[in-house]
């Protein structure tokens, strides 16, 4: 497995291609000035910029210059970020905090907000096509991304998510299907489109998909387990806020230690899908699970 200093290296070096193009990718669009600042307030504010990576990994693993494939790459940080306003909005998770900062509807108002997380999304299907591969790729890659965002996606998920809250009685099975739409979709579609635009036959996507898939998993069952066990300051949330809203997690059906377990079983998953690729990039992909599952923040 690659190093730890080596893979840390390559994260930092793809997290800054997106933080840099993230930095002018509103310029030329003509938006109200709060609104503007608003949209900039969240996406700009840092995070792990996970998603965009993977994609600009996956593209580079399948063939591509990851430099090619970033503006899609940074649209797809455009509508994660769009999720991030919209479910902290009083009537959907009710969060005050962000990446330690107020929430977009704390640091402005509820209805900028919502129109911030709007122009988001929309804005960035324009930014994703910018994005100079063949048209065939594009498109496939932008109905992929789409689906992963709507109402099989995402928005689904969140559905869920909100009707199991509070709710006594909810199966395992229940919790990973809502968790595979409102998390793992745009995961999975991260990794997919970005073979997708380097034009990967089907038998690479779908170790690809697979991959990604058991990544998503790993990935919120350690967001759950972090929920518990971290501390409020370094997570960059309030700590403890799932249990206190009556969220259905994978602590609370199976405890830390089992959790733990699944969590690992989805890392060598993950690994295992990955066996037949070679080189940097499917190395860097095998390290960074290893690093999600064990990430204290």
């Amino acid at each position: 497995m690659m190093p730890a200093a080596e893979m840390q290296a390559l994260l930092g070096e793809r997290a800054a291609m997106t933080e840099n193009f993230l930095a002018g990718c509103l310029d030329d669009f003509l938006a109200p000035p709060r609104l503007k600042q608003a949209m900039r307030y969240s996406l700009e504010a840092g995070g792990k910029r996970l998603r965009p990576v993977l994609c600009l990994t996956c593209a580079s693993l399948c063939g591509e210059r990851a430099e090619t494939a970033l503006p899609f790459a940074c649209a797809i940080e455009m509508i994660h970020t769009y999720s991030l306003i919209h479910d902290d909005l009083p009537d959907m998770d009710n969060d005050d905090l962000r990446r330690g900062k107020p929430s977009n509807h704390k640091a402005f108002d509820e209805a900028t907000a919502i129109l911030a997380g709007d122009a988001l999304l929309t804005d960035a299907f324009v930014v994703m096509c910018r994005t100079d591969v063949q048209s065939e790729r594009l498109l496939g890659a932008v109905a992929t991304i789409a689906s992963a965002a709507g109402s099989a996606g995402m928005a689904g998920g969140q559905q869920w998510d909100m009707i199991y809250t509070g709710k006594p009685v909810v199966s395992l099975e229940e919790v990973q299907q809502m968790h595979a739409m409102k998390t793992g979709a745009l995961i999975r579609a991260s990794c997919v489109c970005g073979a997708m635009l380097a034009g990967a036959g089907d038998v690479t996507l779908d170790a690809i998909s697979a991959f990604a898939s058991a990544l998503g998993i790993a990935f919120q069952i350690t967001d759950d387990i972090l929920d518990v066990t971290a501390d409020t300051a370094k997570l960059g949330k309030q700590v403890g806020s799932d249990v206190e809203k009556g969220k259905n997690t994978y602590p609370l059906l199976l405890g830390l230690e089992k959790s733990r377990e699944l969590a690992r079983e989805q890392m060598d998953a993950s690994k295992t899908a990955l066996r037949d690729f070679r080189g940097k990039d499917a190395e860097f992909l095998s390290a960074l699970t290893f690093h999600i599952i064990h990430r204290t923040a």
